[in-house]
């Protein structure tokens, strides 16, 4: 009989066969990142939980501890897409080039809310349309997860710039009530035209303009 054969001793250990799915320490994160690729791609119909875990390196059960089903999903990216929709704003206030005076930087700021917000929208079709999916009141318009870079909101972003209009005299006080709603009104009414509605064929230039006449019409009418 041949004898047995030594143990190996001196030899590594083979290494364990690795995990394909996601073990992060934070995957609620990496699930929102997911939707949010998702919804860039397809809007928000394109936020499901099976693709956003499938995308994280996950099996589908895992979201189900962050996530109680889609619409909670879709909601965390509807506001992480308005952040971005504030941080667009944000930027183009903050490349306004330096104004003669008070009264023409609040205007040249409420105009840059404006124009960030259209911008946002022709170039992010699809976060834009996930941004405004959910939820279906004012309820989280102020929420943290919502803000830009900044701590506000596209609606506070809008807010503060109609506040600074008041407070350079720009504005009248008794007109400032509700004023953010007619002005978002006509904005996103505009943005809608654009990406989705008869306005889509524009060429850039004249959406550019369009939206500047939208603005024009915006402060001569609050």
């Amino acid at each position: 009989m041949a004898p047995a054969p030594a143990p190996d001793k001196g030899r590594p250990k083979s290494p364990r066969p690795t995990r394909s799915t996601y073990r992060h320490g934070d995957l609620r994160n990496a699930l929102i990142k997911a939707g949010v690729e998702l919804a860039r791609e397809g809007g928000p119909e394109a936020v499901v939980l099976r693709a956003a875990t499938r995308q994280a390196g996950v099996v589908p059960n895992a979201a189900y501890r962050h996530f109680a089903d889609r619409s909670a999903l879709l909601h965390a990216v509807s506001q992480a897409a308005m952040a971005r929709v504030a941080r667009t704003m944000e930027a183009e206030q903050d490349a306004l080039p330096p104004a003669a005076d008070d009264k023409e930087a609040a205007r040249a700021r409420f105009r840059a809310v404006g124009t960030g917000y259209l911008r946002f929208a022709q170039e992010e079709p699809g976060l834009f349309r996930a941004a405004f999916h959910v939820p279906g009141d004012m309820t989280h318009a102020a929420d943290d997860d919502a803000a830009g870079s900044g701590g506000k909101t596209p609606f506070e972003l809008l807010g503060a710039a109609l506040d600074d209009l008041v407070e350079t005299g720009v504005l009248p006080e008794d007109r400032r009530p509700g004023a953010e709603f007619l002005a978002w009104s006509a904005v996103h009414g505009l943005a809608v035209l654009l990406i989705d509605g008869p306005l889509r064929g524009l060429h850039p230039t004249q959406a550019h303009d369009a939206g500047r006449h939208v603005i024009d019409m915006i402060e001569r009418g609050i």
